[in-house]
């Protein structure tokens, strides 16, 4: 029996339902996406009606080498991450079983699981054996902001290459540290290493649709194949290239400025820190339940987590005035 489909972070039309108002009447801190969006660049004509043609791809990939800083590798673009862990299983070798450190991303152990592969929970590195074909860390984590250093995952990776594994590190929320990702370090001379990117996390963008991935060329050749011709649209590629090749400074300055208001509104409120990124906090509450609850009432959606009742976490609030809201929000429970 497969395992039931995870609950994530959004679904404001199904909070609105239950709770009462217009879904755009709700402030999402739900999710860890940039609640500001860059200004989407223009898009050619092109783009829009043409299938995607391989220099559009070619310039993407381009792009996101430097962005990503994969000097060793083209990353290859991807229809969102989600699209190749549904591929994983793929590349779990015969009879072997798959490591995901966990608590995190829940749809890694769903996917591999329902493919038939044994999964281990671990709750640290050192869990990690030679029965394990397939070993997942994301980092930083999500929902606890859990960061191991380069050194401490290149250690990993030389144990499960050398007994013929892959360690795959998701750097979803890498943006806000590029100096400290592996993903530099990807491509032919480190067989037994892949990286995830999300693109819509950072820019703000994750209806698009968009992410890439570094690694051994022969494993980005797996992964293409089994997304078939023309998996990610012109206009999301198109996007990509200019965005890539922008000055991110400022939005990654903007999003820190978001980041110290948020935790300046919870600290206000009393809540105990649990962790987070640049992207979301994590807070502990020994009523979450009826704080998340109350939030929704006054239409506030943040995330919880049916693996742990005592935690909830805040996506960053787009703009003074929704620091306002929610702070008064908070301030109003007498939980």
């Amino acid at each position: 029996m497969s395992a039931p489909p995870i609950v994530h972070g959004g679904g404001i039309a199904a909070a609105a339902a239950r709770f009462g108002g217009k879904p755009g009447d709700w402030l999402d801190l739900s999710t860890g996406i940039n609640p500001n969006p860059v200004a989407v660049p223009e898009i050619d004509a092109a783009a829009w009606h043409r299938l995607p043609d391989r220099h559009r791809q070619d310039a993407a990939r381009a792009a996101a080498a430097r962005y990503y800083r994969t000097p060793h590798v083209l990353p290859l673009p991807v229809p969102g991450t989600q699209s190749v862990i549904q591929l994983l299983p793929r590349l779990v070798p015969a009879g072997r079983r798959a490591a995901v450190l966990s608590p995190t991303y829940g749809e890694y152990a769903r996917v591999l699981g329902n493919a038939g592969i044994a999964v281990d929970r671990v709750d640290g590195l050192d869990a990690v054996t030679e029965a394990h074909g397939l070993v997942v860390v994301v980092n930083p984590n999500n929902p606890d902001g859990r960061f191991f250093p380069r050194e401490t995952l290149l250690d990993l990776h030389r144990r499960v290459e050398a007994s013929g594994g892959l360690l795959l590190v998701d750097e979803a929320f890498g943006d806000m540290r590029p100096v400290d990702c592996i993903a530099p370090l990807a491509g032919d001379d480190r067989p037994g290493l892949l990286v995830f990117r999300s693109f819509g996390k950072f820019f703000g963008l994750a209806g698009l649709r968009l992410g890439f991935v570094a690694g051994p060329s022969a494993v980005l050749e797996t992964l293409a194949d089994g997304l078939g011709p023309w998996a990610v649209s012109g206009p999301a590629l198109t996007i990509a290239t200019t965005l890539m090749a922008s000055d991110t400074a400022l939005i990654r300055h903007a999003i820190q400025q978001r980041k110290v208001a948020l935790d300046r509104v919870l600290a206000g409120a009393g809540l105990v820190s649990a962790g987070g990124t640049g992207l979301f906090s994590l807070v502990e509450h020994a009523s979450a339940k009826a704080l998340h609850q109350h939030l929704c009432r006054h239409h506030i959606l943040v995330r919880p987590f049916d693996y742990n009742a005592r935690w909830l976490r805040f996506g960053l609030t787009p703009d003074e005035a929704s620091d306002t809201r929610l702070a008064a929000a908070l301030r109003d429970f007498a939980g």
